[in-house]
């Protein structure tokens, strides 16, 4: 019996689950929520680079050994690129007061966003349990390394925008479940057309690697205390480390 849709379903509800991220942020307040959000973002910015690299790259690669591989990577990487520019669909963790985020209507474009976001999400994580059950899993890690950062980001961008507290939840996890729909999608879609999985999966290496240099790494950038930049950075190294370490065990 074939357990693979089964296993892109359940994986794409718990990282929909993510989105409800926003509860924890009820009980804390703002100095701490902003301490934890810059430790889990080095640490996703280095599971995503080494995610891309150490296994969906690799992966690619060994089904399809060819400079096109690079190529469409490339081209994941100015893709989303240009999706976060069209839709100015960034991380937004410290809302500054002339950013887009002061207006109102900026609510509803990042949940758009958020939403076609989740969807290549659910395709992505489609694609990788279609190659293999090891490279479903650590795609399933890799999305929840970048979406729990992101998701509080999200949150706050929408409580700003003016939504309650649970009006935003409810919106953050409606946009989120359209990552089952982009695995269902991609489920019936890549079976029968199984030729263009290679050409997928180095697309989404580049897009989680623009994620990592273009989003997250430009954030720690930003602090300059000596103890913490140490610190993040140690946590920058264990993501990237996790994902040889998860290459490594299911070799």
């Amino acid at each position: 019996m074939d357990f693979t849709l089964l296993y892109i379903v359940l994986s794409n509800f718990i990282v929909s689950l993510i989105s409800l991220v926003g509860v924890i942020t009820l009980s804390i307040n703002d100095k701490t929520l902003n301490k934890i959000v810059f430790y889990l973002v080095s640490f996703a910015a280095g599971a995503l680079i080494g995610g891309g690299f150490l296994h969906l790259l690799p992966e690619a690669v060994e089904k399809i050994n060819s400079l096109n591989i690079y190529i469409i990577l490339i081209i994941g990487f100015i893709c989303f690129f240009i999706f976060e520019k069209l839709l100015d669909y960034h991380q937004c963790h410290n809302v500054e007061k002339d950013h887009i985020c002061e207006q109102h209507s900026f609510k509803w474009l990042n949940l758009i966003g958020d939403g076609i976001h989740n969807f290549t999400d659910g395709l992505v994580i489609a694609v990788s349990f279609i190659s293999s059950f090891q490279l479903g899993f650590v795609a399933t890690i890799l999305v929840i390394a970048h979406e729990i950062p992101q998701e509080i980001g999200d949150f706050g961008v929408l409580i700003y925008g003016g939504f309650s507290k649970k009006r935003a939840l409810f919106f953050n996890f409606l946009t989120a479940l359209t990552a089952i729909g982009g695995g269902i999608f991609g489920y019936y879609l890549l079976y029968s057309l199984l030729s263009i999985s290679p050409y997928l999966l180095a697309f989404s290496a580049g897009g989680f690697i623009y994620i990592a240099a273009a989003d997250l790494i430009p954030e720690l950038k930003k602090e300059n205390s000596g103890k913490k930049t140490t610190f993040i950075s140690i946590l920058f190294i264990i993501g990237i480390f996790l994902m040889w370490f998860f290459k490594v065990i299911f070799v």
